[in-house]
């Protein structure tokens, strides 16, 4: 890159770092370390959850899998969008998570079902969390190694020492940097402060997209240039689509509601001054991201029209060559098969190919075939070279957007992607890495000790914590092996959590016969079936069809998944593949959730024996501790409506017309008029392909960039804000942990009343199952 890039890079870089330093003046407790103090202002709680939810990895994953399957299926996705939206408006598990005042999940766990059960959860979980939450620096070194066009490995004192090592070592660094001084306080400053800056590069990064590539011109033809049955743009012609089908959007809505408090806890669902505050975040929710998600979808499309449109063959060309030429380095180990690969390709002409309907492409034949094909031929097809070939697909289909915005963005622009780059990946592993450590020494440690942390103790305590949990990310990474798309790797590695959690965790919120038992049996069918899918997976091209094929097997299995997929078909087809275990990652998930809710219910039901006291749970009624006063009002036909998209007494006039412009904006415009009303319009007259690209430009493009300008603005000035009152509340919880231990300064009664008051229900849970265990 150009020295202009470097500086605009690097500067916000360092003020990053700078700011989470200085950040950690304020953390003087273990609340302020784990949950901010719990002074969050809503923008704060939503201009920072933006940025520690968009990361490298999502930019990464989203091209690769529309570079599959495109934006036809985008359209059927609105049928999630009011999902969403409801349990936002509503606060569906937020408002009564909040209630319950756990400082994390595990505490949660342990009030609702048991000390024993909380440890055995929270292993499941921070085993889930931390494997899955490791392929983000791979992903991001691996990102960062092919942007900045560093070397694979440089020479020092005669020791060849790869650079994946030293990348990842520095990014690891500098995430623990915004975790060490001030805890969940730096990481919401710092992811606030880059969400502020962030807002400004997507305006940049998506005005020059589109000034520089034709939507009519350049965009559509490749859109519309696709086999019947795999349409990039008709979201009547997906029949051949596979694995992000029909089926796969099924499973996420169904995932977003039963999974809905699954994550709670140790991420800024704790962080706001009150419940109220906590909900109107994620109400927000539906707008901060807009421009973002505009970002994410002109970056794909640039991405697929230079390597599909004839106009960019001799870009294609170069990004093809040199994106080969690194992954077989990588993915290839011997010398002569890479040398080989990498001279044939090379020699291969440009493709101009004219996307004009004729010689239509798809998803087994298409203009990077010729280069699977010559290293498929190089490498054979026996067990292990079926494995060498799908590690390099993987990285090819990973790494081209990456060359492609390399070879793409001119001086300035390419400076403001790396740095978006660099934000995102800063923001989304310092949350992960602290997450997943927090879990680890306050729900699988601290239940064990017998004599509690003092305040100081535990402080240095999660700084460890969360050292050691960067090292687990280190390791990881750095022996880090995938097969198969991002989001089906993150997919069934968060099964082995989610599989059983979301029966654990709304049985534990809305449910009185929920027990113990229940809870157990759900987590573990849903590892079980998880686990099961992940070593199928891992395995199948290396070792287990091999096998099938050598004792004959192979046709009778094959037979038996067809039979059973069939009454499924089109979007379900289990079909026998060398390559490729059957049954992709969505549908073992979606497996796995089924038979964990099916845990939950026998497993209660059967042993049954009294119902649970949620209201002393959720501090309800007597059960009150903090003196605040419940807002309730009749429902009446004026207030009926706006009761049921969660309008309640507590709202002022602000909230209400939030509210009330996310209702109108996603579910009158995006859900009735641009899905129900084009749906019915299809029903009597289907439109053609052109039609469909009008509505993809104006409901995915036009729209949502004026939208997002406007929030743009919004969110910086709503951020600034928040951000300004968070140092200020900060300064004022003037709480002081002394050298002995003891707390100094000034707490509220409301959280000392809290504190005690959660201190004496973990007891008595902890009692009574000692008294259970004993019966």
């Amino acid at each position: 890159m150009h020295w202009v890039d470097w500086c605009i890079l690097l500067i916000p870089l360092l003020t990053i770092l700078g700011l989470s330093i200085y950040s950690g003046k304020y953390v003087r407790s273990v609340v302020d370390f784990l949950a901010a103090g719990r002074v969050a202002g809503r923008y704060t709680l939503a201009v920072g959850d933006m940025a520690a939810g968009l990361g490298v990895i999502t930019l990464v994953a989203l091209c690769e899998s529309k570079f599959q399957s495109g934006y036809g299926i985008d359209f059927w996705s609105k049928l999630g969008g009011p999902v969403s939206i409801v349990l936002s408006l509503t606060g569906f598990c937020v408002y009564r998570w909040r209630e319950t005042k756990a400082l994390s999940f595990g505490q949660f766990l342990e009030i609702r079902y048991s000390r024993s059960f909380r440890v055995f959860a929270a292993s499941i979980r921070v085993i889930a969390e931390t494997i899955t939450n490791a392929i983000g620096p791979a992903i991001a070194v691996n990102f960062f190694l092919y942007f900045l066009n560093i070397p694979h490995a440089i020479t020092i004192w005669g020791l060849n020492i790869p650079c994946y090592a030293i990348v990842l070592t520095v990014l690891i660094a500098v995430a623990m940097v915004c975790i060490w001084s001030g805890g969940r306080v730096s990481l919401l400053i710092t992811d606030t402060f880059q969400g502020i800056l962030c807002y400004p590069v997507f305006v940049v990064l998506v005005g020059y997209i589109l000034v520089n590539f034709s939507w009519s011109t350049d965009v559509v033809p490749v859109m519309m240039d696709r086999v019947p049955g795999e349409s990039f743009i008709n979201p009547y012609d997906l029949d051949k689509l596979r694995d992000f089908n029909i089926f796969a959007l099924i499973v996420t809505i169904f995932s977003t509601i039963l999974n809905r408090a699954s994550w709670f806890g140790n991420d800024t669902s704790n962080s706001a001054r009150t419940p109220h505050e906590q909900k109107m975040a994620g109400v927000l929710g539906a707008w901060r991201s807009g421009l973002s998600v505009v970002l994410l979808t002109v970056v794909a499309l640039m991405v697929i029209t230079i390597m599909n449109n004839g106009k960019f063959a001799d870009e294609a060309k170069e990004i093809r060559d040199t994106l080969t030429e690194k992954v077989a380095i990588e993915a290839i180990p011997n010398p002569v098969e890479r040398e080989k690969i990498v001279a044939e390709v090379k020699a291969l002409p440009p493709q101009r190919h004219i996307p004009d309907g004729k010689n239509p492409l798809s998803i087994t034949e298409n203009l990077e075939t010729p280069i699977f094909e010559t290293v498929k031929k190089t490498i054979g097809d026996d067990g292990e070279g079926n494995f060498t070939f799908q590690r390099f697909r993987t990285m090819y289909q990973q790494m081209m957007m990456t060359i492609a915005m390399r070879k793409t963005l001119p001086v300035g622009i390419a400076g403001a992607f790396g740095l978006l780059m660099i934000m995102l990946m800063i923001s989304t592993d310092d949350s992960r890495i602290f997450n997943s450590s927090s879990t680890i020494l306050q729900d699988v440690i601290m239940p064990f000790m017998k004599k509690p942390f003092t305040p100081k103790g535990h402080l240095l305590a999660l700084r460890l914590s969360a050292l050691g949990v960067a090292v687990i990310f280190w390791f990881f990474s750095l022996l880090f092996v995938q097969l198969d798309y991002i989001f089906m790797f993150i997919t069934i590695m968060c099964a082995i959590w989610l599989g059983g959690a979301g029966a654990v965790t709304l049985g534990g919120l809305y449910t009185k016969f929920g027990n113990t038992v229940g809870a157990y049996s759900a987590v573990i069918a849903g590892a079980t079936v998880s686990v099961g899918g992940i070593f199928m997976q891992r395995y199948w091209a290396q070792m287990i069809y091999p096998m099938l094929c050598e004792r004959g097997w192979d046709k009778a299995v094959g037979n038996f998944l067809s039979t059973v997929s069939d009454p499924f078909n089109p979007y379900i087809v289990w079909t026998m593949n060398p390559e490729k275990f059957p049954i992709n990652s969505q549908e073992i998930y979606f497996i796995a959730m089924l038979c964990g809710i099916s845990g939950y219910v026998i497993g209660s039901l059967v042993t049954y024996k009294e119902p649970f006291n949620l209201d002393r749970m959720l501090h309800r009624g007597v059960y009150s501790i903090d003196g605040e006063k419940k807002i309730s009002s009749k429902w009446t036909l004026k207030n009926t409506f706006g009761k049921l998209i969660g309008i309640t007494p507590e709202y002022s006039r602000g909230d209400k017309i939030i509210a009330w412009s996310v209702f109108f904006y996603s579910i009158v415009y995006t859900f009735v008029i641009m899905f129900i009303g084009v749906w019915i319009w299809n029903l009597f007259s289907p439109w053609p392909e052109v039609y469909w690209s009008y509505y993809f430009y104006v409901n995915t493009l036009l729209v949502p960039s004026i939208a997002g300008i406007i929030t743009t603005v919004w969110f910086m000035w709503g951020g600034i804000r928040d951000t300004i009152r968070l140092f200020r509340d900060l300064e004022n919880r003037t709480v002081n942990v002394l050298d002995d231990g003891r707390v100094s300064g000034h707490v509220s009664l409301a959280d000392q009343a809290e504190i005690d008051h959660i201190d004496e229900e973990v007891e008595e849970a902890r009692e009574a199952d000692e008294r259970d265990e004993k019966q």
